[in-house]
């Protein structure tokens, strides 16, 4: 879909896609039910990848296998895939090389492909290349089971069946290399919009919604469990709609149930202004983020919600792409740069103090200097926080690589880049030194990634925020900070009280 130059740096937005997270081999415990086979499993990608790794993960764990996180050990090695932005598919090419040449020494290895590169590259993963004995969809964890037992019979499996129906709403993911304070919790799958420069449609089906009940119950677990903070995810979340003919009858856990009816939330259908209420009321130490928005569906009603409830963080991704209304509709957006303008004035109005961040794609197909001078202004006006910043490059079976050519030189490309880089250091920059002399609510992630001498953790408007370690104070505690200073992408201040 989209690309970014080599000296890119994510600074600017750590929760969708984080760079950190890119290849991450992801361990935990030992189940009683070990059979003495050991599973790698490695993810690329954005936060439902990794999210759908840990629904693998539970699966494979039932089935007996313990993780490992080195590969030339493993029985079963997955690699979870991203088809978003060319580079992320050659990394996964590399790796499965690297795979290939362990499984010569070790002939039983069984290799698998997993997620959106599944489905699009089947062929030429199984058949042509022969790189992996496995391929298998995001709709597909399920058959897990069956595809081992194909692999360990010598086959080839595959299964990238795309479902109007599966969520895994009755599997608990297992948390992996979880912090246990933060947690994704999964709402929806599939995305509907048919943007033409994405693939999802194609790789992760239509929409689907879970059941509010399982991920009201999935939410309260972890909270439970001592987590403080969940986001709940999905290609677009503020189009989640849930609706059953006899919705009570959906909950199983009876104190659920009767605290759920006491809320009002028996009706049949449910909307996510009503799920995002729904989570909120569980405890009012339970932070609740979500994340993306469409800008066409973020709604009043979810607006007025997250004003409702202090728990629910002002925080909304709202990406834009482009602020010009000829680009977005070649990008088939559904909206123009009026509607985008007119629903930022909105979340102002309603939530002053919200802080924003966005997506944006750099020359795109046909993409002017006079429209891309539109971009760099929708930026001056809204003032975003956070960012993310692609340069296009085209993705094989979006409508954008049929109906358009990628006709902007890659030299233009990366100089707009820069210059919309530019700009959005400038005005996140500007936007945190409004925090300056500020007390906010903070919620301790861990020890400073520079110093074991410095917290760092996130207020509710997503900064990350530094201060000294002080008293007996520990990850997972909500502490009041006053913000003394700040770097171009980061609060540093002192704890003053606690609550």
């Amino acid at each position: 879909m989209f690309d970014r130059p080599a000296d890119f740096k994510d600074t600017l937005h750590p929760t969708l896609h984080d760079e950190s997270r890119q290849g991450e081999a992801l361990v935990i415990e030992r189940t009683a039910k070990y059979t003495g086979r050991k599973l790698y499993i490695e993810s690329y990608g954005c936060a439902m990848n990794f999210a759908d790794s840990e629904i693998v993960a539970s699966i494979m764990l039932d089935m007996g296998f313990e993780t490992t996180s080195q590969y030339k050990e493993a029985d079963v090695i997955f690699i979870n895939t991203c088809s978003i932005r060319d580079n992320a598919e050659q990394r996964v090419r590399n790796r499965l090389r690297e795979f290939g040449a362990a499984k010569k020494k070790s002939p039983g290895m069984t290799i698998g492909v997993l997620g959106c590169m599944a489905e699009r590259l089947k062929s030429k993963f199984l058949e042509e290349e022969k790189l992996v004995d496995i391929v298998i969809g995001p709709d597909s964890y399920r058959d897990l089971p069956n595809l081992i037992n194909q692999a360990d019979e010598g086959g080839r499996a595959v299964n990238v069946l795309l479902s109007r129906e599966e969520t895994y709403a009755d599997i608990s993911p297992v948390r992996l290399n979880s912090n246990g304070i933060s947690a994704f919790v999964s709402i929806m799958r599939g995305c509907d919009n048919m943007c033409s420069f994405c693939v999802v449609p194609f790789t992760r089906g239509r929409e689907r919604s879970r059941d509010p009940y399982s991920i009201v119950q999935e939410a309260t677990e972890l909270f439970n469990n001592g987590y403080k903070e969940v986001t709940l995810l999905g290609q677009n979340v503020d189009s989640y709609k849930w609706s059953s003919g006899n919705g009570e009858q959906e909950i199983e856990n009876g104190e659920l149930t009767a605290e759920l009816l006491a809320t009002g939330n028996s009706q049949q259908s449910t909307n996510f202004a009503q799920l995002l209420e729904m989570v909120a009321q569980i405890d009012p130490d339970l932070r609740v983020r979500f994340s993306t928005s469409h800008p066409k569906d973020i709604t009043d009603e979810v607006l007025h919600t997250m004003v409702k409830y202090d728990n629910i963080c002002n925080h909304i991704h709202l990406p834009v792409q482009s602020g010009n209304s000829r680009v977005l509709d070649l990008m088939n957006r559904t909206y123009t740069r009026e509607w985008y303008l007119e629903r930022v004035d909105t979340i102002k109005r309603i939530i002053p103090d919200c802080a924003i961040s966005t997506d944006v794609i750099i020359g795109f197909c046909t993409e002017t200097e006079e429209e891309h001078q539109d971009t760099l202004s929708m930026m001056d006006y809204v003032q975003y926080d956070f960012a993310y910043m692609y340069t296009y490059s085209e993705r094989p079976g979006t409508l954008a690589a049929k109906r358009f050519e990628d006709d902007i030189p890659q030299d233009v490309k990366t100089r707009r880049f820069n210059e919309v880089l530019a700009k959005q250091q400038e005005g996140s920059h500007k936007r945190l030194l409004k925090h300056l002399g500020k007390t906010y609510r903070v919620l301790i992630d861990g020890l400073s990634k520079k110093s074991d001498l410095d917290f760092s953790g996130k207020t509710e408007y997503n900064i990350t925020v530094i201060f000294p370690v002080s008293g007996d104070h520990k990850p997972g505690d909500y502490v009041n900070v006053m913000i003394e200073r700040c770097t171009p992408a980061t609060l540093i201040g002192k704890i003053v009280t606690t609550k």
